[in-house]
């Protein structure tokens, strides 16, 4: 792909250093808080309790628990952004010249697998900052839209802008969570969104 996609949200302001130590310490507390039960559970006063600071010493820095859950996710995200624009196939673009560019369907795939790591690893934060319709207003959510549908048009479906909400749909954290408790494992759910990616995509 070569269209420039934007990466996540703009790289953090320089701060003094009690404000770092701070931050520090909140979104350390904030990461065992969400990964020991329901992220959706944790509130702000849980947060600055753990974290041994104030609530406006929190709430000037963070308005709210989702804002917190984005800032220790995003830089997962980010690496994941730069793996899919420049990064090698089938989850980077590719060369032309080098005759390795991979069918859209193989990327779709990749990127699926590339999902469910992340979220394997860091559903907790994806659902503390992603619940409901928060999820689709997050920079990181218009960069896989973006990309998807650029790989929906690549692959010369119609309707891309519908098409690429419909292929992120299975990728929702509570979907993923519900089904990591029901036992299914990340190798079938991987599996299964690769034969989607095929069968929507037109490939193999």
């Amino acid at each position: 792909m070569t269209t420039e996609l934007p990466l996540a949200d703009g790289p953090p302001p320089r701060e003094r250093a009690d404000a770092a130590r701070n931050r520090a310490k909140v979104l350390a507390a904030a990461e065992r808080l969400f990964a020991s039960g329901d992220p959706a559970a944790v509130t702000m006063d849980d947060i600055a309790r753990a974290a041994g600071i104030g609530r406006g010493t929190l709430y000037r820095r963070y308005p709210d628990r989702a804002s917190i859950a984005r800032a220790l996710l995003d830089e997962h995200e980010r690496a994941l952004q730069e793996r899919l624009l420049r990064g090698d196939p089938p989850l980077g673009p590719g060369d032309t010249a080098a005759g390795t560019v991979p069918a859209p369907a193989e990327r779709l795939a990749a990127f699926y697998a590339a999902m469910v790591e992340l979220l394997e690893t860091h559903v907790h934060l994806v659902l503390g900052a992603e619940t409901g319709e928060a999820r689709y207003r997050t920079g990181a959510h218009a960069f896989w839209r973006l990309h998807v549908a650029h790989l929906v048009r690549e692959a010369g479906r119609p309707d891309p802008e519908v098409l690429a909400d419909q292929l992120l749909a299975p990728l929702a954290p509570e979907l993923f969570r519900h089904q990591r408790e029901r036992g299914i494992t990340p190798e079938r759910i991987t599996a299964g969104l690769a034969a989607l990616a095929r069968g929507a995509l037109g490939q193999g």
